[in-house]
């Protein structure tokens, strides 16, 4: 009798997908229980203006690219097809039921375990989903509640202080970060010259 499969969610809005995102969700499917890691790409808040964010069909084909040669990583579009503005816990709602032989888990950093409990119906997250907690070197107070808490699991993956805005920044400066993306993802922001 098999038991259910393990998958970790990585959720974000990958603006873009760098190299920081792949070494955290290769690390989840090669230290911990975690099968497959999907990056859940979060789509463009219609009550929002961002100007930096590219297209919600743009990010997720380089979440795609990214993650071509990596098996047990899947680029995810499951929040483009839900009613906007969406919660997490609606979307594990909604996977729980077209997964039923799926347990997923949730793949944070730590400076997003701090404002956790601002999270709707966190409570109800966390008594039916594990949290995998990647290291950041941000600070901030964790709950108490959640310092010891059977679901959440501290990793200790690599430190990435890498962020999409960093890099958005520099391509906009004109600066070489090839070495930051992975190599398609290079590529097709180059071809396509965004966030020039």
């Amino acid at each position: 009798m098999k038991g259910p499969k393990h998958i970790g969610l990585y959720f974000g809005t990958f603006n873009p997908i760098h190299i920081g995102h792949l070494v955290i969700a290769n690390y989840m499917t090669e230290y911990t229980h975690l099968e497959e890691v999907w990056f859940v790409v979060t789509p463009h808040n219609p009550h929002k203006k961002k100007q930096t964010l590219l297209d919600d069909v743009h990010r997720l084909t380089l979440v795609r690219i990214a993650v071509e040669d990596y098996p047990k990583l899947k680029a995810s579009n499951v929040e483009f097809d839900l009613p906007q503005p969406n919660y997490t816990i609606h979307t594990l709602a909604h996977l729980e039921e077209h997964y039923p032989e799926v347990e997923f888990a949730l793949i944070l950093g730590e400076d997003n375990l701090n404002s956790f409990p601002k999270w709707k119906n966190h409570e109800v997250i966390l008594q039916r989903h594990h949290l995998y907690v990647y290291p950041r070197i941000a600070k901030g107070s964790v709950a108490p509640e959640l310092l010891n808490h059977p679901h959440i699991h501290r990793v200790a993956a690599p430190i990435m202080e890498l962020s999409a805005t960093f890099i958005r920044n520099a391509l906009k400066e004109g600066k070489n970060v090839r070495p930051m993306l992975p190599d398609p993802v290079w590529r097709y922001l180059d071809e396509m010259h965004f966030y020039r």
